[in-house]
């Protein structure tokens, strides 16, 4: 359960003792528990024991990078992040109870998030570093989208799972080919606002409907990875995609693009899982 020293911190931090505690899951990457403090407060809380604790600083400040945009979106607010003497890390948070999707949850979803992307910056990244999972993820800016992906997603990526023999040689060749078709494959596009970790177990329908995000991997890139991303774990509704196509159209040939994009999710699920993840990688790469 919660390791006292995540207990005392706390205590310290928002000067309230936990009363309860009730676990839940916590996702692949950390332990979770929903708490109630002294003034009946109903919290989420996350910790992590072994990863760096840097990881719950660079997420408040990516929900609070959210939550700055004003879209319809569901961001819940975070209450505390700090790190223990032990080096365990925690973040607590606004405890949102799950719900169930209303006729318009979907489409309203994906009106929100085209909202999202609308919001650009002048360059590629963002102005720290982040994690993808407990991945560092370099957000390092560029002026190209093209490079931006190639050296900042791709790339690190790539030798993490080739150092670790989870890809062969074969394989980093074959990116190396396909990096060069990339400038005539990637549409021209401003640097949107992304979640950039948007798949189906980071999100829910809230008890009134609305669509809650939450376990950010934010920066400024192309939006279609983003879209490509809610493709791969078995996909959004429908009305959702019909929904943001209606509000931001993307250019014509996304679903042709969309195995590039996915190949950075899949290279961070190769390295941190391995396994069947490692094939799809390379069965994609081949056709390029």
């Amino acid at each position: 359960m919660i390791p006292n020293s995540v207990k005392q911190e706390i205590r310290q931090t928002v000067d309230q003792p936990i009363t309860s505690i009730r676990q839940v899951s916590g996702g692949s990457i950390n332990q979770a528990a929903k708490v109630t403090l002294a003034d009946e407060t109903i919290c989420f809380l996350k910790w992590n024991t072994s990863a760096d604790p840097h990881m719950f600083v660079v997420e408040e400040k990516g929900l609070e990078l959210l939550k700055s945009t004003d879209t319809p979106l569901r961001i819940p607010s975070v209450l505390a992040t700090g790190e223990t003497d032990d080096g365990t890390g925690f973040l607590l948070q606004e405890f949102v109870s799950e719900g169930h999707s209303k006729p318009n949850s979907a489409s309203n979803f994906g009106q929100a998030l085209a909202r999202l992307h609308k919001h650009h910056n002048e360059s590629y990244g963002l102005d720290h570093d982040n994690f993808i999972g407990r991945l560092p993820q370099s957000n390092t800016p560029h002026d190209n989208w093209v490079d931006f992906f190639i050296q900042e997603r791709m790339e690190p990526q790539l030798q993490m799972a080739a150092n670790s023999g989870k890809l062969g040689s074969d394989t980093v060749s074959r990116f190396k080919a396909m990096y060069k078709k990339l400038p005539d494959i990637f549409p021209d596009e401003p640097p949107s606002l992304l979640h950039g970790d948007l798949w189906g177990g980071n999100y829910f329908f809230d008890q009134d409907g609305n669509a809650t995000v939450y376990d950010p991997a934010v920066y400024y890139g192309h939006r279609e990875i983003e879209l490509a991303f809610t493709h791969l774990f078995g996909g959004f509704p429908s009305n959702f995609y019909s929904a943001y196509e209606e509000a931001y159209p993307t250019s014509s040939g996304f679903s042709q693009r969309k195995d590039i994009y996915n190949l950075y999710p899949l290279l961070v699920h190769t390295n941190l899982f391995g396994g069947s993840y490692a094939r799809q990688v390379e069965s994609i790469v081949k056709q390029f």
